[in-house]
């Protein structure tokens, strides 16, 4: 009774606008009830309420007299086309001997006139009763209903729910789609038959992604439906890369500015996809203000509460929702709805004026009319094309129809289980708790052949057809099965899309495209533009050495440190490997100046040979001057080791043998000059110092001074010998393959030894350079030493400062030129007078001063 008393109570707030005292008059109604439009009561009552028609009149209360009830207007066919679908529903299940056998279901149809306020109210009355007055024996009587279907939209139902929720009343709604009744702490007794906006959302935002839309607006409802779904969708857009340009909100009382305004932001727009997340009665005003100002050209995408409506397919005036996409539930038959819908008749219930409004409706004439425009009651349903009795189209039909079987499997797993109690005693009859309870666990098959099971929010599984708008013969559009959108597989496979039987938007013809900017191709990267949605952005093309190898790649990827990049940065490749090699000019060219050396010392050795009993010859001591043209072969010789890709073994030859050879060199050059000095000392008197120095000695000292550089060398190759290295930090973009040193003091110990040498063979040339002779040696030992040391002493500067290959060309240029200069100074004035002056060729001649 308390129960009962409180919901009384806000029924008079609702009706009155503030509470009435609690009284001894508080069981007596002050008002008038709230009476359904359609009843028929029997063992079970299911409740519903739809909004039969679009508006409610709205009145001012002056809170002076009671309140008079709500004038509804502008029936909708949808809606009642909805209440006849429960009633149908309800006489299949009754006639049905498997399902509630003995057991008769009533119905008591509210409507709600698309008003929050009204379905409340009636949602108290479905829960209470609409008796005037309470008597003792209101309270031991059976609940009014059992379960309530409805409502069509979700701001009335979110209302709704929130009203019979602590009272554990079942609400199982056909259209109600926002995301957010699956909230079971607010919404405990909520189900509904529909999917979730969560999953239409998410699969909108798939949808978009699929067709390579970056760059979208929105247009949505200004209620829980519209603002929510909107919600949910710009969520799973940002995860897929989908940006949004612009976001209205809108409702079907807004004054008309509302509408221009929103136009002008549609217009102003870039982009040509628009997101629709709107209510049917809500998107009407808005394309009537579409369709006057001819803005064609955009591609509409759709949610499911208008995709798949007859009404604006059917209306001429809006062809230019030619080519739109979107959800919608799945389509399905009912056997023998048909007929059932086309049999309803004014004279089915005279009393209630409902059913004149309705043929009134649908046949666009007037029982008050006697005249031509007048109805007679004999035109004929069956004859009418229209919303009513269109059944190719019975998307949301079946969620009614599935609805009501849900309550009645529900009760008849309910009353199954009361029978099969032991401790059930006669008269136990179920409550709505119980009938929620069971809800929860209800799994059947309807005779479309879908089974039906609740998830622990009261979801069913989501399932959608997409669907495009194609013109049709007659001018009209319509609807094409073009993929669709299942939740209960893998992400990846939930969307399917057959692009081939898609026909887009009149203007175009193709798929359009809408992007803030085009796509980054490969090879460069997106840079965001400042200020602006990430979506539009600058494409960058990546720095040397790194890439991005596929379109629209937010950041280029370093190659690794043996690849580079290609030239139009899509790909890494290997660097380019650098090394002197026989095969490009620089190295051609110095091996002709090396084998040039070769056969020159090789003629001058022959020469000598010839000429090896002439004065010249063997006063410049034969043997040394043999041996230092055999060294200067090996010193030409061993440049051609530099050349070649770098080994671990030429590494090792290259260095040493440049050592060992040059020592040579200079050993023979150092023991020349000294016989040049000792011999001028033993042509004084009294002087034997060329006992000192004679042949044996010239050849230990050779030998001696050698020796100690191939022990610098059998040292450096022993502890830390040179190996081949890829030298990668030099040069980004490839690879210098050189010989690494090993021990860089092995090499400078080598280096120093060498210049020691030459530095004192220098020295003692220059003393000796004015020493009394016709031919005197020295002078051209000096100037031999003069270039082998200039040149040594440009080289180590060259040597470190120059980059890759040429680091080998300029030791090599070094060993060549050293080489020619020692050939030259020393030889080429003796082969002078061998070949053009052989009179000088005398001992006499030498030996004259």
């Amino acid at each position: 009774m308390a129960r009962r008393t409180v919901l009384l109570q806000l029924l008079l707030f609702i009706v009155h606008g503030s509470f009435v005292p609690v009284s001894a008059q508080v069981c007596s109604l002050l008002g008038q009830p709230a009476q359904p439009l359609l009843s028929a009561e029997r063992d079970i009552n299911i409740g519903a309420i739809f909004s039969i028609h679009r508006n409610a009149l709205l009145k001012m209360h002056n809170y002076i007299s009671k309140p008079e009830p709500i004038t509804c207007l502008s029936l909708s066919l949808r809606e009642f086309k909805f209440a006849q679908t429960l009633i149908f529903a309800i006489e299949e299940i009754n006639n049905s001997t498997q399902l509630l056998p003995g057991i008769y279901l009533g119905y008591k149809i509210y409507d709600s006139c698309r008003s929050i306020a009204q379905t409340i109210i009636s949602g108290i009355a479905l829960m209470n009763g609409y008796e005037a007055t309470l008597t003792d024996m209101s309270c031991s009587r059976p609940p009014a209903v059992h379960a309530i279907v409805g409502e069509s939209t979700s701001s009335p139902t979110i209302g709704l729910a929130s009203v019979v929720g602590p009272f554990s009343l079942p609400v199982i709604s056909h259209f109600a789609t926002c995301a957010c009744l699956s909230n079971r702490k607010r919404y405990p007794s909520f189900y509904r038959t529909i999917s979730s906006d969560y999953y239409q959302s998410r699969a909108l935002a798939q949808l978009v992604k699929h067709f390579g839309w970056t760059w979208v607006g929105t247009i949505r409802s200004r209620n829980d439906y519209g603002n929510n779904g909107i919600l949910a969708f710009e969520e799973a857009a940002k995860e897929e890369g989908v940006c949004i340009e612009y976001s209205e909100a809108i409702l079907s009382n807004d004054p008309q500015e509302q509408f221009l305004k929103t136009l002008e932001v549609i217009k102003k727009g870039t982009t040509r996809v628009v997101v629709a997340f709107i209510a049917l009665g809500d998107f009407f005003p808005l394309l009537k203000v579409i369709s006057q100002h001819n803005i064609t050209g955009l591609q509409w995408v759709g949610s499911e509460s208008w995709i798949t409506s007859r009404t604006l397919a059917e209306t001429k005036e809006y062809s230019f929702l030619s080519g739109a996409v979107g959800f919608a539930i799945a389509n399905a038959k009912i056997m023998g709805l048909h007929e059932f819908l086309v049999n309803v008749h004014p004279e089915q219930d005279k009393k209630n004026e409902l059913f004149k409004e309705f043929w009134e409706t649908a046949f666009q004439c007037s029982f008050k009319n006697n005249g031509s425009g007048g109805c007679t009651g004999s035109e004929r349903l069956a004859e009418l094309q229209n919303e009513y009795t269109d059944v190719s189209e019975l998307r949301i039909v079946n969620k009614v129809y599935t609805a009501v079987y849900a309550v009645a499997y529900t009760l008849h797993n309910v009353l199954k289980d009361i029978t099969s109690s032991a401790n059930s005693s006669k008269g136990v009859w179920p409550t709505p708790q119980m009938v929620l309870k069971y809800m929860r666990d209800v799994r059947f098959t309807v005779k479309t052949g879908e089974e039906i099971f609740f998830d622990e929010s009261g979801d069913p599984v989501a399932r959608y057809d997409l669907v495009n708008w194609q013109p049709a013969e007659d001018g009209s559009l319509q609807f094409e099965h073009v993929g669709l959108y299942d939740s209960s597989v893998t992400s990846e496979q939930r969307l399917q899309v057959n692009l081939e039987h898609i026909l887009w938007t009149e203007e175009s013809g193709q798929l359009p495209v809408s992007v803030c900017s085009k796509s980054c191709p490969s090879g460069t990267r997106k840079a965001v533009q400042k200020g602006r949605p990430v979506c539009c952005y600058d494409c960058i093309p990546c720095a040397d050495g790194e890439i991005s190898n596929g379109t629209d790649s937010s950041d280029c990827f370093p190659c690794d440190l043996e690849y580079w990049s290609n030239e139009s940065k899509d790909r890494c490749v290997l660097k380019l490997v650098e090394f002197l090699s026989y095969s490009e000019i620089m190295g051609i060219v110095l091996c002709i100046f090396s084998l040039m050396g070769v056969l020159l010392t090789a003629m001058v050795s022959f020469l000598f040979y010839l000429h090896k009993e002439t004065s010249i010859v063997r006063a410049n001591n034969s043997e040394l001057s043999f041996l230092l043209l055999f060294s200067l072969s090996l010193c030409f010789l061993c440049s051609l080791t530099f050349i070649g890709r770098p080994t671990e073994w030429s590494c090792m030859l290259r260095h040493t043998t440049f050592g060992i050879t040059f020592v040579l060199c200079i050993s023979c050059v150092l023991g020349k000059t000294i016989v040049v000095l000792m011999a001028f000392k033993a042509t004084l008197p009294g002087s034997n110092v060329m006992k000192w120095f004679g042949p044996l000695q010239q050849r230990l000292s050779v030998v001696s001074l050698t020796i100690i550089q191939v022990i610098i060398c059998v040292l450096w190759l022993a502890i830390s010998p040179p190996f081949p290295y890829m030298n990668l930090s030099y040069y980004r973009e490839k690879i210098i393959l050189e010989c690494n040193l090993g021990s860089a003091l092995g090499f400078w110990a080598v280096l120093g030894y060498t210049g020691l040498l030459s530095t004192l063979c220098f020295l003692l040339a220059f003393l000796a350079r004015k020493l009394p002779d016709n031919f005197n040696e020295a002078k051209f030992i000096t100037f031999s030493m003069l270039i082998f040391c200039a040149v040594w002493l440009t080289f180590i500067p060259a040597y470190v400062s120059s980059p890759g290959k040429f680091t080998v060309a300029v030791q090599i240029f070094a060993i060549l030129a050293s080489s020619f200069g020692l050939l030259l100074c020393i030889f080429a004035p003796k082969c002078y007078i061998i070949l053009l002056k052989p009179e000088l060729n005398t001992k006499k001649q030498i030996m004259r001063k």
